[in-house]
């Protein structure tokens, strides 16, 4: 006679009186969305952010008038224009850069961001991690307080400068990556250097400066784009380019280092190396995108765990996404600081200060609620 189980096509333990049945699998957990799918839609909010930037101010420009102007730009003469040229020159000279140099900037921070929770594997880390806003702040107090070469690069002196101060804490972290294998000592060592630079900026500017030169700083360290201009633009975009390429082609090691230094090591990865290789990317994005914007708060933080939510948090996945999320962000940030008022324009750091804290600990709530649950 033949048991039950062994009848073909049967499965043991179900439908047999008086057995249990084993415990279902469950269905098989549903294939990610292709990238694809979540970049496209934003980079089309990308584009409708940009052009809505360029379209409000003091002078409202169409957005159709805005698309118009700049592909008459790109292929002069395929249509006759109908607009003044006063207009051209607000959407060419003065509104397009602003809003493209505020996209290159959250770019440049969410990727940052990104890449230094991955090294640090500290989901708290940001760009300013490293010390870099305030040797950056400190090139800019140098500069303004005692006049150090200033004037020599033309419009480019105050972003030159700060890039300059960016580099001077990377040289002490640079140093300690090389000795330590603990990502607490390089967090620490970042820490000390935001300490020290603090210092020096408040010493001078309270010694040395006056009360002009200190309003003037302060307004850099505020985090805005209302300096921007069609030459500026490029210095971040090129960094971006550059330093978002090295990282995208190390996006794999990344991951790695998630598990540890000695997965990592085992895997094959040259961990002290590799580590400052990623922070001197890091830096070089913060570096680039502070020299023309000052400090901006948030966006390197944040961004990087709303694109985790989107797409999980493998580096080829989560880095794109987090650099179109934080170019839309300080796209939308600067919209809103130049609408709070009229005749007086807000710092954009105020902005992403007062949104993204507040969002920051909405999503911690939300994750540890679930967990104690």
């Amino acid at each position: 006679m033949t048991s039950v189980a062994e009848k073909p096509g049967h499965r043991v333990g179900r439908d047999v009186p008086g057995r249990a049945a084993p415990p279902p699998v469950g269905p098989a957990p549903p294939a990610r969305r292709p990238l694809a799918l979540i970049c496209l839609p934003l980079l089309a909010v990308l584009a409708v952010s940009i052009a809505a930037g360029v379209s409000l101010g003091s002078v409202s420009i169409p957005i159709g008038d805005v698309w118009a102007i700049v592909a008459h730009r790109i292929a002069p003469g395929a249509f006759e224009p109908w607009w003044t040229e006063a207009r051209e020159a607000i959407v060419l000279e003065s509104r397009l850069p602003r809003a493209l140099m505020a996209a290159a900037v959250g770019a440049s921070l969410a990727v940052a961001g990104g890449v230094a929770q991955a090294v640090t594997r500290n989901p708290l880390a940001d760009p300013y991690l490293l010390g870099v806003s305030s040797g950056a702040g400190f090139g800019v107090v140098v500069l303004t307080v005692l006049g150090v070469g200033a004037g020599m690069w033309g419009v480019f002196t105050l972003p030159v400068a700060a890039f300059l101060g960016a580099l001077l804490p990377l040289a002490g972290v640079v140093l300690v990556a090389r000795r330590a294998h603990d990502t607490t000592a390089i967090v620490l060592v970042g820490a000390a250097m935001t300490m020290v630079f603090g210092a020096l900026n408040t010493f001078t500017l309270l010694v040395v400066g006056d009360d002009h030169q200190l309003g003037t700083v302060m307004r850099w360290l505020a985090g805005g784009f209302g300096d921007a201009g069609g030459t500026m633009v490029w210095a971040p975009v090129a960094i971006l380019a550059v330093a978002g390429t090295v990282v995208m082609l190390c996006s794999r090691h990344l991951d790695l280092l998630l598990t540890g230094d000695d997965g990592a090591t085992a895997m094959g990865v040259n961990v002290p190396r590799f580590r400052i290789l990623m922070l001197l990317m890091v830096s070089l994005l913060t570096a680039g995108a502070v020299a023309v914007s000052g400090t901006i708060g948030f966006i390197g933080l944040l961004i990087p765990h709303l694109a985790g939510f989107l797409t999980g948090r493998t580096s080829a996945r989560l880095l794109p996404t987090a650099a179109l999320l934080g170019a839309v962000a300080l796209v939308l940030a600067d919209i809103a600081a130049r609408a709070v008022s009229e005749g007086a324009e807000l710092p954009v750091g105020v902005v992403t200060g007062v949104v993204g804290g507040p969002v920051f600990l909405l999503m911690l709530w939300r994750r540890y609620g679930k967990a104690s649950v």
